[in-house]
């Protein structure tokens, strides 16, 4: 019986990099994209004793990238099995001080690239009668969050398409879930921020990764990973959305501006 296949985009660092190693360990080949072709090659050199890596380039932010990733795949027929949505992006300046070219970038990969890929490997999966697929969102999904309000709003989108999506494909064999990690040391959080939290507020991408790896193989719709994100959640759910809001606003204005 030939080994599974998974695709994990945003590879080269982070929670990327962490499930690659986390698939690798547990006997998938692995299909690795990213902008960074060196840190993609030296993972690769790191797993391919083990399991078979496919190395793909590409900027996922662009109709090229997309079409580069798609065309390699089908050249090398290669089968997606499991896809990982975890390339992401986010911005640190306030929104009226981004730039039209920032905000479409931020937007086409948290969104319109995340889509464009479950839509194109979603119909194979279902025609096989098996597939999942991870989409990483964020705890910044479930309520409006200020000083992120960017961010959070398309982590919202991510979290409303896997969960209408799974339930829509409920009897498939196609399974959908969505992660929503909170703050995480990877090169997108705030190092000063990270440093200044007490351990258990922050996340490592490995214990992100094994998260999202048992909830995904299990076929939970939502995994939210850390004790501490789990209670604060279970706060905010039974606050007014008022005070909620208000609250992140504070944070914001005197906390600095992270997720």
């Amino acid at each position: 019986m030939s080994r599974r296949t998974v695709l994990i985009t945003g590879a080269s660092s982070g929670i990327g990099e962490a499930f690659a190693r986390l698939f690798a360990l547990e006997g998938f080949d692995l299909i690795l994209t990213a902008r960074r072709q060196e840190k993609l090659e030296d993972l690769s050199d790191q797993l391919s004793s083990s399991v078979d890596v496919t190395v793909i380039s590409a900027d996922l932010a662009s109709e090229q990238g997309l079409s580069k990733l798609y065309q390699t795949i089908e050249d090398r027929q290669l089968n997606v099995d499991i896809l990982v949505n975890n390339a992401g992006m986010m911005v640190q300046d306030e929104f009226t001080q981004l730039t039209v070219a920032q905000l479409e970038q931020i937007i086409t990969l948290n969104i319109t690239a995340l889509t464009h890929l479950t839509h194109h490997f979603l119909p194979t999966m279902i025609a096989n009668n098996s597939g999942r697929i991870l989409n990483v969102a964020s705890v910044a999904a479930f309520h409006p969050v200020p000083g992120m309000d960017i961010y959070a709003a398309t982590k919202s989108f991510v979290l409303s398409l896997t969960e209408s999506l799974a339930e829509n494909l409920r009897g498939t064999g196609v399974s959908l879930t969505a992660l929503c990690p909170g703050i995480t040391d990877t090169e997108l959080a705030d190092q000063s921020l990270t440093a200044s939290l007490p351990p258990f507020m922050v996340s490592s991408p490995e214990a992100v990764a094994k998260e999202g790896y048992e909830a995904l193989m299990s076929k939970e719709v939502i995994r939210v990973p850390g004790d501490a994100n789990k209670l604060a959640l279970t706060w905010a759910q039974h606050q007014p959305r008022w005070l909620v809001r208000g609250l992140g606003g504070l944070v914001a204005r005197f906390g600095g501006r992270n997720h």
